[in-house]
Formats: C-alpha cells, structure tokens, sequence
C-alpha cells in the first residue's frame, strides 16, 4: 500500500513540476486511476473485495473522464488543471466518508 501511494504521489508530483522523465508518464496515469479509486473504493466498504474493486476502478474511469469532459466543454482543459481537479474531487470524497464515518461513531456512543 505504502509503494501505491509512493507511485502515485510521484507520479502527480512529476505532472505537475512538468518534468521531462520517461517515468512521468506511467506514474501519472497510475496516479489518475488510484486517487479516484482508492476515494471510491473507501465508500464502498460494505461490499465484497472484487465487486468492490470492479466498482471502484469502474468509478475512477468514470471521474478521470467526467473531469476530462467538463474541462473540454468549457475550454479549459490542461494537464496541471486535470490532475488538481482529480486530487480535489478524490480529496473531498474521502472526506465526506471520514465526515460521515465519524458521525456514525458519535451517534453509536449516544445511544
């Protein structure tokens, strides 16, 4: 787990300096179908290991191609601009199921 977010953190991080590495390229399409996967794959917790990895690549294809579109419709579409939106979008899903985790937690206690 610990060499997947190594990969993936170099691989943004080389997308985003612009460097001219022959890894930047694997690296960043790796990056692209992690985070979002990774994001969805922790929503869906309740599922079993294979339905749960189907859905949650199936999910990160989903996203890397929503951003893709979204940015083309409205002509703004950048390298830099696609993998900060991917981070934002995989940030702010793991979130709301940390948010919404701990909630669970707290009315759990309550009652």
């Amino acid at each position: 787990m610990g060499a997947a977010v190594a990969v993936a953190g170099v691989g943004a991080i080389l997308a985003l300096a612009g460097s001219d590495s022959p890894l930047r390229g694997p690296f960043t399409l790796f990056f692209l179908l992690a985070a979002p996967a990774t994001a969805v794959g922790t929503a869906l917790r309740g599922l079993q290991p294979w339905p749960r990895t189907v859905v949650s690549v199936a999910g990160a294809i989903t996203i890397d191609l929503l951003i893709a579109q979204g940015m083309l419709a409205v002509h703004r579409w950048s390298v830099t601009g696609g993998i900060l939106a991917v981070t934002v979008i995989s940030s702010l899903v793991l979130l709301l199921v940390q948010v919404r985790r701990q909630r669970r937690r707290t009315a759990r206690r309550r009652a």
